[in-house]
Parts: C-alpha cells; structure tokens; sequence
C-alpha cells in the first residue's frame, strides 16, 4: 500500500489538473474534426482513448521530470518532498514505471491510423526533453505549449487522417494558451528558481507579467475567433466566446497577484473549468 501511495505521488494521478491540461486540446481537436451527423460510438471510443493516453503520458512525464530535476527539486520548498528528491523512490524504480507507462500508452495508441502514430512518435523527443529546457532558456514554458497541446494535430489526424490549416491555427493558439498559464504556474517557484539559477518565462516577465499573459491569452482567443470563421460555426459559438474572453481576460488576469503563490496556484487551476468551456463552445458551433 504504501508503494502504491508512493507511485500516486511520484505520477501525480492524485492531481488531475496535469493529465486535463493534456487532455483539453486532444478533445477540442477531435471535437472539431468530427462529423457528428454519424454515430456517435467513434466519438467517445477515442475521447476515452486520448483521456487514457493524456494520464499514462503525463505519468511518465511526471517522472521524467523528477529524475532529471532531483538535485533542483531538493531545494524548492512546494518539491523538496516528491518522492525521487526525498529519495523514497529511486531513480531505477522511477525509469522503470516510466517505460511501463510509456508501453502502456503505446498499446492505447496502436489503436490509432498510421499517420497518427507515426506523428506521435515523432513527438516523443519533444516530451521528454521539456524537463531540460529550464537550464538553458527563458521559455520552457514555449516548449510545454508545444509538447502539451500536441494531442490537439493528433486527434484531426485520427479523424480525417490528414492535417489542414484548422488544426494548425488551433494549436498554434493553444500553445500561447499553455505558455500563458503555465506562466501563471511558474511564479509559486521564482523566489527558489532564481536563488538555484533555473529560467522561466515567470522570471523573465517578472516586471510585467500581466501584459505578458494578456498577450499571450489575447493570441490564443483570436485563434477561437479564426477556427470558428473557417469552420463556418454559427453567431452563437462566437458569442459563447465571451465565457471564455471574461475568465481568461478578468478572472485570470485582471486580479492577479503574482506573490501570492496559493491564488497563482488556483488560477492556473481554473484553466481545467476553462478547457471545459472551450470544448462545449466548439460542440455548440458544431452541433447548432
């Protein structure tokens, strides 16, 4: 039992908010794509299937993570008791549960066409470099964007087994998206990450960070407004659209305090209510 309390933690499954993140883009892209003039079965076979794949990569990412942030982790006060830096789990223990996670996740996506297994597997250098990234550059948050939001071309290719301009416009915005929240995110940690020299784009915006995240948010709406348009939706999704403009541009922004890491912690929370919101949007353009 206290193993299995030990792999929880170590895969962060006991916090939903990681896999969600990872799972949000997979479904609007499959939301988007799908013709639901059809049966419907297809639909929630692969939503299942990419919520089962967000999980078991997010798991093995976690771990990854871990191992190569040990020695930084010890110092951060929110990560110095995660079970690879406290030690409770070795780093052969943590490679191992990562490799079975990771073949896991391979049987689900087997079940996919081959051009999209062939896309993710490309994508895998992307997930597990991410960790690195903080050492070298003051955008980490950039290559999260990319790796996280990547389910987003995968779930259009399942569909129509081809890419278009749609997918690529959505994630392009679901990139500025992460980058945005995960900004959000990193400040919990600035005190710590610049006393042990790792970079963030928290860091580097710290003087300005909501003009930052406006920016970044602002890229991620008008990439709603533009698949809406090519996708001929009608009025009433671009109207839903406010739901989504007043929790990003007022809750999240407008009120936010960047030295109070538990608000940070709760706003960057809300983007699973968010996720939410922007898929029942794209199901009303589809639907109505």
């Amino acid at each position: 039992m206290q193993n299995f309390k030990l792999f929880i933690e170590l895969t962060r499954l006991n916090r939903p908010i990681g896999y969600m993140l990872l799972f949000w883009p997979c479904l609007w892209g499959l939301t988007v794509a799908y013709d639901f003039n059809f049966e419907l079965e297809k639909f929630y076979v692969y939503s299942f299937l990419f919520l089962l794949g967000s999980m078991l990569m997010r798991s093995a990412g976690c771990i990854v993570n871990d191992i190569v942030d040990k020695n930084f982790d010890k110092k951060v006060e929110r990560t110095k008791n995660r079970p690879i830096a406290s030690e409770k789990v070795s780093v052969k223990v943590g490679v191992i549960y990562s490799f079975v996670l990771c073949g896991l996740a391979f049987l689900v996506l087997i079940n996919f066409n081959k051009f999209t297994i062939l896309m993710a597997l490309l994508s895998m250098p992307l997930a597990f470099t991410y960790p690195l990234m903080k050492r070298f550059t003051y955008w980490p948050q950039l290559f999260l964007g990319i790796t996280f939001n990547y389910g987003l071309i995968l779930s259009w290719i399942s569909v129509n087994n081809s890419i278009s301009t749609i997918p690529i416009i959505f994630y392009l915005g679901a990139i500025f998206w992460t980058l945005g929240y995960d900004t959000i995110y990193g400040y919990q940690d600035i005190k710590d990450d610049e006393i042990i020299g790792v970079k963030s784009t928290s860091i580097k915006f710290k003087n300005n960070p909501k003009k930052f995240i406006s920016i970044c948010y602002s890229f991620f709406f008008i990439s709603l407004i533009i698949v809406g348009i090519l996708m001929n939706f009608k009025i009433l999704y671009f109207l839903a659209l406010i739901v989504t403009f007043l929790h990003l541009i007022i809750y999240q922004i407008k009120n936010l305090d960047v030295d109070d890491a538990n608000q940070c912690l709760q706003k960057f929370k809300s983007n699973n209510f968010l996720g939410l919101v922007v898929f029942l949007n794209i199901l009303l353009g589809k639907i109505i």
